[in-house]
């Protein structure tokens, strides 16, 4: 799932459970229904991503689309960055609301 900043879905990929991350990258960036605003240097576009797209590959996806990459690296120590926590909440809205 692609959210915005404010944790909002934008895109979606779905898959196979056993399909790993960096596997969906591509096709959850096709998959924005709007046409996205070109990045400018005043106004730089941020892609955060977990340590399941910790590849060179999703690297250079993330160059090619114009994003400024800040991806998780495997073997670091991330729980106190800022900004994922939009992530979650982007992915609350995928499931719906819970039994309390």
């Amino acid at each position: 799932m692609l959210v915005d900043g404010y944790g909002i879905p934008i895109g979606l990929a779905v898959s196979g459970a056993n399909t790993h991350d960096m596997k969906l990258a591509e096709p959850t960036l096709e998959s924005m229904p709007i046409e996205r605003p070109e990045p400018t240097r005043r106004k730089p576009q941020n892609m955060c991503l977990d340590k399941g797209y910790d590849s060179p590959e999703v690297n250079e996806l993330v160059e090619e689309w114009g994003y400024t990459g800040h991806i998780s690296r495997r073997g670091v120590d991330q729980s106190k960055r800022r900004g994922f926590r939009d992530i979650e909440r982007g992915d609350g809205w995928s499931r719906g609301p819970t039994r309390g």
